[in-house]
């Protein structure tokens, strides 16, 4: 593979995930963040810190997006017009009008665009994938995922609905993606989600989210997601079932007795950690650098990232209006009863 020249944009907790599987794929890295700590975090990993946008942009092969979600458009629009093929982190951007324009854009210049849903690179959701896929279960009739950890109180902009969608939107699309990647479109979604829902968040808040999803094969999903307090451990799990049997994880299952939540722990982790065998974000970006050099496409697609935002949407206004909300041309509103929530 050529070596590539790539400029990542961002310097939080989501580039210091993307920058060691650039660096150990090869690539030349320069870094802007506007915040002003691309400089100590090029250090660390052997890039090259550059003082402004165009700077990063100017004869990079990628720009890797990897700031909050209100400047994606912004800035993935700059890179299509520089001729640069781009990865923008999820969600592509707050709403699917705009993440159709980015994905437009990109497909006029020529360009590849890929939202960084890492989830789909995890071994056990590639894993249920392929069970699915072959017919494993049968028909599947009803699947459950659930996303927990830490609120992110560590950047301010998570907690505004305005800068990142707030948790339907910012965490839970990560399950809104699998499952439709799994189970097909979805066609009708019902949400729900309380608690500290406004900016600024302070420690020790709180938010649930809750959606169903009504698939156009007739597969319901509910998606489950919680920002906790500090000490609150990251955990994601799923229960599938089907007409040809039930798979289920969890990614704490231990044989022992396993205590956690405690106040001596201190603040968890932010971003899912533990023994993957190999890191889902180098798989991830080394299947993005393989199509990004002419290699085959990878697992997940701009039409994805603009879905995936979609369900999203709608999940915002369904929570808002207290309505099941169909995706359509013309998404519309219908009556709930019966939908248990």
């Amino acid at each position: 593979m050529a070596e590539l020249e790539v400029a990542l944009i961002g310097a939080g907790g989501i580039a210091r995930t993307h920058l060691p599987a650039w660096v150990a794929l090869g690539a030349r890295v320069r870094l802007y963040a506007p915040d002003g700590r691309a400089p100590a975090l090029a250090r660390e990993f052997g890039a090259t810190s550059v003082g402004s946008l165009p700077e990063a942009i100017a004869g990079s092969h990628v720009v890797d997006v990897c700031t909050p979600t209100d400047t994606h458009r912004e800035i993935t629009l700059a890179a299509v017009a520089a001729g640069a093929h781009v990865l923008c982190e999820k969600p592509l951007a707050l709403s699917a009008a705009e993440a159709g324009e980015m994905a437009d854009a990109a497909k006029a210049a020529g360009v590849k665009l890929y939202p960084g849903h890492v989830v789909r690179f995890f071994p056990a959701y590639a894993r249920l994938r392929t069970v699915v896929a072959a017919g494993g279960l049968g028909r599947v009739a009803v699947a459950r995922f659930t996303r927990t950890g830490r609120y992110p109180t560590w950047s301010g902009w998570f907690a505004d609905p305005v800068r990142s969608g707030g948790i339907l939107t910012d965490q839970m699309i990560h399950d809104m993606d699998i499952a439709r990647w799994l189970f097909g479109d979805v066609v009708r979604v019902h949400a729900r989600q309380q608690g500290h829902l406004t900016a600024p968040a302070p420690e020790g808040a709180v938010a649930t989210g809750t959606a169903v999803l009504t698939h156009e094969g007739g597969t319901l999903t509910q998606i489950v997601g919680v920002w906790g307090p500090p000490a609150t451990p990251f955990r994601t799990t799923f229960h599938v079932s089907g007409t040809g049997g039930t798979v289920q994880h969890d990614s704490q299952a231990h044989v022992d007795l396993r205590i956690t939540g405690t106040a001596a722990d201190g603040p968890a982790a932010g971003i899912p950690d533990g023994d993957f065998g190999r890191s889902p974000y180098l798989t991830q970006i080394q299947e993005f650098a393989e199509a990004f050099a002419g290699g085959p496409e990878p697992r997940v697609s701009a039409r994805d990232g603009v879905a995936a935002v979609r369900i999203a949407e709608a999940a915002a206004e369904s929570a808002r209006t207290g309505r099941a909300v169909e995706i359509s041309a013309h998404a519309t509103t219908v009556p709930t009863e019966g939908i248990d929530q």
